[in-house]
C-alpha cells in the first residue's frame, strides 16, 4: 500500500468521523432545517467516503456510483425542504 492510499483511506476515516458528529445535530434538531441540514451533511460525506475509497483502491466504476448517489442526495434534499415548506413546518 503506497503512501498516497494511507492518505487517501485516512481522509476517508475522518469525514466518518464527521458524519458520526453530525448525527447528533440529526438526532436532536431542534428544528427540522437542522435535520435536513444533517442529512446533506452526511450524504455529502458518504459521497466523498465513496471517491476517497474508490481513489485510494484504483476502483474507476465506484466513482459511478458516487456521482448516483450525489444526484439522490440532491432530490432528496429538495424533496425534503419541498415537503417542509408546504407541511408548514418551516417558520
Amino acid at each position: 500500500m503506497t503512501f498516497i492510499s494511507t492518505a487517501l483511506l485516512t481522509a476517508a476515516g475522518a469525514f466518518v468521523l464527521v458524519s458520526l458528529a453530525v448525527v447528533y445535530r440529526l438526532v436532536r434538531g431542534p428544528t427540522m432545517q437542522d435535520r435536513v441540514i444533517a442529512v446533506n451533511v452526511i450524504g455529502t460525506n458518504t459521497v466523498i467516503v465513496i471517491a476517497l475509497v474508490a481513489a485510494a483502491l484504483g476502483e474507476s466504476s465506484a466513482l459511478d456510483i458516487a456521482i448516483v448517489y450525489a444526484l439522490l442526495n440532491f432530490l432528496m434534499s429538495i424533496a425534503i425542504s419541498k415537503f417542509t415548506v408546504e407541511r408548514g413546518g418551516v417558520l
